[in-house]
């Protein structure tokens, strides 16, 4: 038995309980992990209120690191006692225990902590595929990410700068203007008096961005494309503004644009691309990429926490102790 967050129907963040569960014993090719700490990110608020359906009754939770304790038939790289963090489906991180697919994991390196591990593998795996994969990321781009101060943007305003990029934010306020700057990002326009197309378009004297990461969807994607050169790509990977439920194709006609909605299961569906981009971070991380771990919580109270994430109060990373 352990205790776990489990949602049987969905909706606000009170929908989330802290229950007794059981834990099975891991089948072939599972682990049973305990964990250390457990990661939220916005994933968890979709699953929650209804946006990306679960069957009911329902684990949430996507992130975890911690130990393994148990292992089952046909699992040969993994022993009881390895550190191990993932970023993977199905729901049910947020519980002191579970079973999970023994592919699905990566082992820690002594260097990378378990609150660490669970503050970045999702989002870290996140910036990693969205940076070097969906647009690669060359020396002397300049780059738009929206929420430069979010878990996803601190971490990708780090990796951009090591990749040689000039980085442009948007952020909600003044102070998370500093906290962007402060990890790599070189313009910061505070989108609730600015208008941030025009001020790209100033930036960049006038040529727009070859690329735009838009994680906060409605409220921004007109202006996402106004700010993109000719041949653009409008890279939407979330929709914390709530989604985007019509889409005129037409719209890309303006410069010839390229659009994508990427997810990091299409990106990581291996254990190989699983491996090569948790590598990619770890050896980011080691170099010298910050994880700002800027809230901790219980894991029983993980309802304030998505409440606190969804009303914009979070910056950086935020994670369960369990």
């Amino acid at each position: 038995m352990t205790q776990a967050i489990r949602i049987h129907e969905q909706g606000g963040p009170d929908v989330m309980k802290w229950e007794t569960v059981d834990v099975p014993a891991p089948g072939p090719g599972q682990i049973s992990v305990t964990h250390k700490a457990v990661g939220l990110n916005y994933i968890d608020c979709y699953h929650r209120s209804g946006l990306y359906p679960l069957p009911m009754p329902a684990g949430i939770g996507m992130e975890g690191a911690g130990v393994v304790d148990a292992v089952g038939n046909g699992v040969s790289d993994l022993a009881v006692g390895d550190r191990v963090a993932y970023a993977a489906g199905p729901p049910g991180s947020y519980a002191e225990q579970r079973v999970i697919e023994a592919d699905k994991v990566v082992k820690l390196p002594d260097s990378i902590s378990d609150e660490t591990a669970a503050a970045m593998m999702l989002q870290g795996m996140t910036a990693e595929y969205l940076i070097r994969r969906t647009y690669a990321v060359k020396p002397g781009d300049t780059v738009l990410f929206h929420a430069a101060a979010g878990g996803v943007g601190l971490i990708a305003c780090q990796w951009l700068k090591q990749l040689g990029a000039t980085v442009i934010g948007t952020v909600g306020s003044d102070e998370k203007a500093e906290i962007a700057k402060a990890h790599g990002c070189d313009h910061t326009i505070v989108y609730t008096r600015e208008n941030f197309p025009d001020r790209v378009r100033e930036i960049t004297d006038g040529k727009g961005v070859p690329v735009v990461y838009d994680s906060i969807g409605k409220d921004t994607y007109l202006g996402t494309l106004d700010c993109l050169a000719p041949l653009g790509l409008f890279v939407s990977f979330g929709n914390a503004s709530g989604p985007i439920s019509s889409f005129d194709v037409g719209l890309l006609a303006k410069g010839s644009y390229f659009l994508t909605r990427p997810s990091l299961g299409s990106y990581n569906g291996t254990k190989a691309q699983i491996d090569g981009s948790s590598a990619a971070l770890f050896d980011a991380v080691n170099k010298g990429l910050k994880i700002e771990i800027n809230q901790r919580y219980a894991l029983k109270d993980a309802p304030q926490a998505h409440r606190d994430l969804e009303d914009r109060k979070t910056t950086g990373s935020t994670i369960f102790l369990t």
